[in-house]
């Protein structure tokens, strides 16, 4: 007999080294390779650029006038080139309003009161989010509650109570009322939520951590992002503060926007001296903007992003 004849097959291609490309998709906005990263068009960085211009062109003003002076902002059309004046007009801030100490008092106020709100509300915010305790409910709708209360009605019985302990003049009478707020007590709350998982605490209590362990070793690591954020908010808040600062405090003890005030006295206003003081004023603002600018995109990106 005849042994039955065989067809060799070809031989298979080698598989080309590196990932396999993928198709396209039909519809929809993957990326049609994998790890292949999405570029904006020109339409998107145009936007951009002129959001940009608009959000910094005040800034870029106010350093303009604070360097020209008041005849030439009083011209039409007012120049927007920066002038030779800023030195001077720094001397004048400096003689008007004692500005060295109005900064050092708003940098203390800015940095107990965020300080004090930071970890207060990071305490409660952690207490209504994952402990069980009874009235947490209640409790949680009365602190929201008191975000409905507009706080000029509280300046008059809280003058009162700083008058009987004699704090009248003192930062501690602009400190102590902003400790705690109840956004930064539901904002922190909202976010232990959605980044402190259960099972972790469940872990952490099975290893025989206490509830303070829980809280230092597991909770602040994790509620970083979110506590800068509060941080920054609060520093603003607190720096910009006019209203009860210049009810609470007087010229001997002034903050930055108290100081302001007095700038630029007489019949006519010296605008380019409030504009150099305005820029002393904002400078701190923006160099914690910028130490705290990443952790607050970390926050919103581990806020939005699950999993």
């Amino acid at each position: 007999m005849t042994a039955p004849s065989t067809t060799e097959l070809p031989p298979r291609p080698a598989r080309p080294a590196g990932p396999v490309p993928v198709s396209p998709p039909r519809r929809g906005g993957r990326p049609s390779r994998a790890g292949r990263t999405l570029h904006a068009g020109p339409v998107a960085y145009a936007i951009l650029i002129v959001a940009v211009l608009v959000s910094a062109f005040p800034f870029y003003w106010t350093f303009v006038a604070a360097s020209r002076s008041n005849a030439d902002l009083a011209r039409v059309p007012p120049s927007l080139v920066p002038g030779p004046h800023l030195i001077r007009n720094f001397e004048a801030v400096l003689e008007e309003a004692d500005i060295g100490k109005a900064l050092l008092n708003s940098l203390i106020v800015s940095g107990s009161i965020t300080l004090g709100t930071v970890l207060c509300c990071t305490l409660a915010g952690f207490a209504f989010a994952k402990l069980r305790f009874r009235g947490r409910g209640a409790l949680l709708a009365l602190t929201v509650g008191t975000m409905m209360i507009p706080p000029q009605l509280g300046v008059i019985p809280l003058f009162m109570l700083i008058a009987e302990l004699g704090w009248v003049n003192q930062l501690q009478s602009v400190i102590l009322p902003g400790l705690v707020s109840a956004f930064g007590v539901f904002f922190m709350r909202q976010y232990l939520v959605q980044t402190l998982p259960d099972e972790l605490i469940e872990a952490a209590r099975v290893d025989g951590a206490s509830t303070a362990r829980i809280f230092w070793s597991i909770v602040v690591p994790i509620a970083r992002p979110g506590m800068a954020v509060l941080g920054l908010l609060t520093f603003m808040a607190a720096w910009n503060d006019f209203f009860w600062p210049v009810v609470a405090l007087t010229s001997s003890e002034p903050t930055v926007q108290v100081a302001l005030r007095q700038l630029g006295g007489g019949y006519v206003h010296d605008q380019s001296v409030i504009m150099a003081g305005t820029l002393l004023g904002t400078l701190p603002v923006l160099l914690v903007f910028g130490l705290l600018g990443r952790q607050i995109v970390g926050g919103i990106m581990q806020g939005a992003v699950k999993g």
